[in-house]
């Protein structure tokens, strides 16, 4: 599937994801320590961060003009809306952290390169962490899916208070209103 257009989706076209479950452990959780890679040049241990932590997960950004990771893509429950996602989280990163967030960080299991290459075109902000190993997603057993033989992070939203999940948004549907979500719990709930 030629994948044209990224931000502008019709949701009620697309299957939105059902909670099964698979982040109910994480509440509470203490975050693993494991050295992620960012679009930034650094190395994030989001167990070592001071202050609140707002961290989105994500199968896979696209890339306009490219062929989709799978025909049937947009028809999987939760894959479609990475770059919306994004783009929300971007446009409301000031807000976020004018509303608590010492930390806004994006995670998929792309490759820094080619994540880096979403950041550059799409003017994100913050940087976007890759687990293409895996490591943070099965210390942290988040909630995965198998596309096309790759293993993928689902949608989801924390919030990490010195190195503790306090609140996840999961399932998350649909994804351009996510960071609108984790920005009215900040107001709500200030540090």
């Amino acid at each position: 599937m030629n994948q044209s257009n990224l931000t502008d989706v019709d949701w009620s076209k697309i299957p939105a994801p059902e909670d099964d479950g698979a982040a109910r452990h994480l509440p509470g959780m203490t975050v693993a320590s494991v050295n992620l890679p960012a679009t930034d040049g650094s190395s994030i241990d989001l167990s070592a961060l001071s202050g609140r932590v707002v961290l989105f997960a994500y199968p896979r950004t696209g890339e306009p003009g490219k062929i989709g990771l799978t025909d049937d893509w947009d028809m999987i429950p939760g894959a479609r809306g990475c770059t919306p996602q994004t783009c929300a989280f971007r446009d409301l990163h000031a807000d976020l952290k004018a509303g608590g967030a010492d930390h806004v960080f994006g995670l998929s299991t792309q490759s820094p390169s080619y994540q880096g290459e979403m950041v550059e075109r799409l003017h994100v902000p913050f940087p976007v962490l890759s687990d293409e190993r895996l490591a943070f997603a099965i210390a942290m057993k988040l909630p995965t899916m198998t596309v096309a033989d790759q293993t993928l992070i689902k949608r989801l939203a924390v919030i990490i208070d010195a190195a503790r999940i306090v609140h996840v948004f999961y399932p998350v549907f649909p994804p351009d209103r996510n960071a609108g979500d984790v920005l009215a719990w900040l107001k709500a709930h200030p540090r």
